[in-house]
């Protein structure tokens, strides 16, 4: 018979271990762990320094982190399983030292310090640039919708949050009404002294229902309130502005009435408070469909679990979530810039994260390719005069169709508005090699965080939380990224 090799699972052993040898050369847990001890870690460890020193000791943040790190990498994303993996995956025991933080104290950290995390990702971004595998030569943009941690069903329009307010009052009164006629027959049958009985299952929920729906519908309305205000204010400015060029006094005067009846009806709505100053590279946010008085669209909603996140279309079919967007390099596919807001349509997100471009590496691309989705006069004069090449599709083609040349857009006319520019540059020899590009720039990066990563569906809850847990998972794929750049001999390092 052929003999087996020795097999003593139960083996004691005469000298301890080292945790590397368990894990093959080049694994990427000795590598996140070499990154984390390298990352600058001072805003989370001031946050753990301000608390009062009495008490049960913290966990190293750098442990913490880089178990956050490498679940994020590997498409383990709760909690609850990197504290089970603590104790049954060779990997995760490497990194947290034998250590076994429980699962509220894994989520509490990564809650905590969101915004600190979120720093990192212009670490690594700075360390990819130093290595050489972000250029910048040639990045392109897009977006992807990522599942909230809501189910569309919790949502409801503000035409059915009027309808169910008027149905519960009248079933709660109802419900009243009853519950007084059974005390009056329970005190024939018991006594005027007996204990009253406790209010019926049946009422406590509608009564509960019904103050959810009043929340959210106070909330609706406020956000109905400030966007007309933000209209007739913008209406205002633009009266202004009509005030200083004209020429006649009637005309001068007209609009200056017409600016000043704008002003006051956006205070009688919205009282003014004094503007924070907006940043460049702010993501722009849903606004919600409003009347002339100020009142919510019957077709706007809002959500019951995250309010934040909104109902969109993703591949054919609506999901409750978030536009996630991710500026790429076209070299390394390197995530260069990140974000995560709450508006569908992506027009106006393309300055923004060019200017998050400019905020993480310094700099502007050199040459840009985006859809169409985020096409826009506007947007292509931006990029000129900033000197970026764009090249952005004015109109979206059918998936599989070839890219129409340059006689097949304008054979005789000249191109004069910059929508025709714009189509004349993209249909070029030269504008059709580097739009081709932009399919396996961004596209394979979504894939790879939705597929080999697994991240599919948010965590956390509300718009703040969710653009934190973006950032982390685009510096996972970027640290992912640097690891199959070391393997393949590039050298990495995170000294300097």
């Amino acid at each position: 018979m052929k003999a087996y090799r020795p097999w003593t699972p139960d083996q004691p052993y005469l000298l301890p271990p080292n945790p590397r040898d368990w894990l093959p050369e080049g694994h990427l847990a000795p590598f996140l762990l070499e990154v984390v001890e390298s990352l600058d870690l001072s805003a989370i460890e001031c946050a753990i320094h301000e608390k009062d020193p009495r008490g049960e000791r913290p966990y190293h943040p750098r442990m913490m982190l880089a178990l956050l790190l490498y679940g994020y990498c590997t498409g383990t994303f709760s909690s609850r399983k990197i504290e089970r993996k603590t104790y049954e995956d060779v990997a995760f025991r490497f990194l947290a030292g034998g250590e076994h933080p429980d699962f509220s104290t894994i989520c509490t950290f990564r809650r905590v310090h969101l915004a600190a995390i979120d720093g990192l990702f212009v670490q690594v971004v700075q360390v990819s640039r130093r290595v050489g595998l972000a250029k910048l030569g040639h990045i392109s943009l897009d977006g992807t919708k990522v599942s909230a941690n809501a189910s569309k069903h919790k949502a409801m329009s503000y035409e059915r949050m009027v309808a169910d307010e008027v149905r519960l009052r009248d079933e709660i009164a109802q419900l009243l009404a009853r519950a007084e006629h059974q005390d009056a027959d329970d005190d024939k049958r018991l006594g005027p002294r007996e204990p009253e009985l406790d209010l019926p299952a049946e009422l406590r929920r509608r009564t509960e229902r019904l103050a959810r729906i009043q929340v959210a519908k106070a909330a609706l309305e406020q956000e109905a309130r400030k966007a007309r205000a933000a209209q007739l204010r913008e209406q205002g400015l633009r009266a202004s502005r009509a005030a200083e060029r004209a020429t006649e006094d009637a005309t001068r005067e007209r609009a200056v009435a017409r600016a000043a009846a704008r002003g006051a009806a956006a205070d009688s709505l919205v009282p003014p408070a004094p503007s924070a100053s907006k940043r460049a590279d702010d993501l722009p946010t849903h606004t919600p469909k409003v009347t002339r008085a100020g009142l919510p669209h019957a077709k706007a909603q809002r959500n019951f679990t995250d309010s934040d996140s909104k109902i969109m279309e993703r591949g054919g079919e609506f999901v409750q979530g978030y536009n996630c967007h991710a500026a790429v390099d076209g070299d390394s596919q390197i995530i260069v810039a990140q974000g995560a807001s709450n508006q569908p349509p992506d027009t106006h997100y393309l300055v923004p994260m060019l200017e998050r471009v400019r905020a993480t590496t310094g700099a502007l691309p050199a040459v840009m390719s985006v859809d169409a989705g985020f096409w826009a006069p506007s947007n292509a004069s931006w990029c000129e005069e900033r000197g970026v090449d764009a090249y952005i599709s004015t109109q979206r083609q059918r998936h599989g169709a070839a890219t129409p040349t340059e006689a097949e857009v304008l054979p005789d006319e000249p191109a004069l508005t910059p929508q025709q520019r714009m189509r004349r540059k993209v249909a070029s020899p030269e504008g059709q090699k580097i739009y081709r590009r932009r399919k396996c720039i961004p596209e394979p990066v979504f894939g790879q965080i939705k597929q080999a990563m697994g991240f599919r569906r948010f965590s956390m809850r509300g718009m703040a939380k969710a653009g934190g847990e973006w950032s982390l998972v685009c510096t996972s794929h970027n640290l992912r990224k640097l690891w199959r750049a070391r393997l393949a001999g590039v050298q990495v390092s995170f000294e300097g």
